[in-house]
């Protein structure tokens, strides 16, 4: 099956502008287009005959006869899908990447490449049974790991032993028979927030993206920046100390072993042990185990041992900060990925931290926020991944 894409820049540029901004008239999208009346009028014929591109009703009257809204056609659908270390998560979205139908469920990707994508395509055709859906347009992936983009495939990925190299894009087109491209899940998320978060207003702009993995997206003059060999954004692995923890990578003092959930749960034990922490002990006495989540409960309540450890890990994710916040001089940096009830007291010394450090130049107009996309980035970004190859932005 082929899927046929923008015959041209003037299509790729009429239908992102329907995809980022929904339904508009001719006269509204030849405008925001640039396009003479003529040339609008060629480019959208030839997307409706490609399936890409309908008619949606009447348009608002501007005087005159009355014109038909523009949008994208019923018939296009993306998937993105996020798989993490404890869970994949799969949604359909339409040409706008409104999501439409979302499945999530528990996965050891332990279990290996083969056996979590088998699970992933399950999953994802449950999704398209709901919505009886048989085509799919275009398919984007989410991993949290180092990715060759250009292959589709992890590299070394610490959260994803014995993935290294498996070609995770070629796998799933195999199957379904569409463009698949896989990312990094901070790029992915970068993309999600541009789309549909508060990174839309911004050219500039970083995505912070915290939890078992750590990494940064990077949007640059309204692009997402991959670096020479896709390497770019990976912060995780920043050496803070010679003599840290040891990283799941296999160094040691690395940020990710300060900042990553694993690690405020390794010093939440520690807490216990050294019995600083009550309210954590008797989480640990009732359940038998500490999960990040108790981390952010015992934060919210109140328990100084709990407040310490993320402090201290948000303060040296603040000094990271500092010099990306310098050297990028972004408009915005979004957080996302941290656990309930971590974010405010994260975001308060990730402030802190990055404001004091600083020259006025970079940080005077400079928002430090968490995201409002809740858990939507992941596959909204992915969707808009998979989005930006068929509509030929990629």
């Amino acid at each position: 099956m082929t899927y046929d894409g923008p015959d041209n820049a003037d299509q790729a540029r009429l239908l992102r502008l329907l995809r980022d901004d929904g339904p508009r008239s001719r006269v509204e999208l030849g405008d925001a287009a640039g396009l003479s009346r003529a040339r609008l009028v060629a480019e959208v014929d030839r997307l409706v005959a490609l399936g890409r591109v309908e008619t949606a009703g009447p348009a608002a009257s501007r005087g005159g006869r009355r014109s038909s809204l523009l949008r994208i056609a019923s018939a296009v659908r993306f998937a993105g899908i996020t798989i993490g270390p404890r869970e994949i998560d799969v949604a359909v979205t339409d040409g706008e990447l409104s999501v439409l139908a979302r499945r999530r469920e528990p996965v050891d990707v332990r279990l290996g490449p083969e056996a979590t994508i088998a699970r992933t395509l399950e999953l994802l055709g449950k999704v398209r049974a709901n919505l009886g859906l048989g085509r799919l347009t275009g398919v984007g992936v989410a991993l949290p790991a180092p990715v060759a983009f250009r292959e589709g495939s992890p590299v070394s990925p610490p959260a994803l032993p014995g993935w290294h190299g498996y070609g995770v894009r070629d796998a799933l087109a195999a199957e379904l028979g569409c463009p698949v491209l896989v990312d990094n899940d901070a790029n992915v998320m970068a993309l999600g927030e541009q789309h549909a978060g508060t990174g839309r207003a911004f050219d500039d702009f970083l995505y912070v993206k915290l939890g078992t993995a750590i990494g940064c997206g990077l949007v640059l003059g309204g692009a997402l920046h991959r670096g020479a060999t896709s390497g770019a954004g990976g912060i995780a692995h920043l050496r803070q100390s010679d003599d840290g923890p040891t990283c799941a990578c296999g160094e040691t003092g690395c940020l990710e072993a300060y900042c990553s959930d694993e690690a405020l749960v390794r010093e939440a034990l520690a807490a216990v042990e050294d019995g600083r922490s009550p309210v954590l002990a008797a989480r640990l006495a009732e359940a038998g185990a500490i999960t990040v989540a108790d981390v952010g409960r015992a934060t919210v309540a109140g328990d100084p041992a709990a407040q310490t450890l993320v402090r201290d890990a948000a303060r040296r994710l603040g000094r990271v900060l500092v010099g990306l916040v310098n050297f990028v001089n972004p408009g915005i940096v979004i957080i996302g990925g941290t656990a309930v009830g971590l974010g405010p007291t994260m975001l308060a010394e990730i402030r802190s931290v990055v404001y004091r450090r600083s020259p006025p130049l970079a940080t005077g107009n400079l928002p430090i926020v968490l995201s409002d996309l809740d858990d939507t980035a992941g596959v909204v970004g992915a969707a808009r991944l998979a989005s930006d190859d068929v509509f030929g932005a990629s």
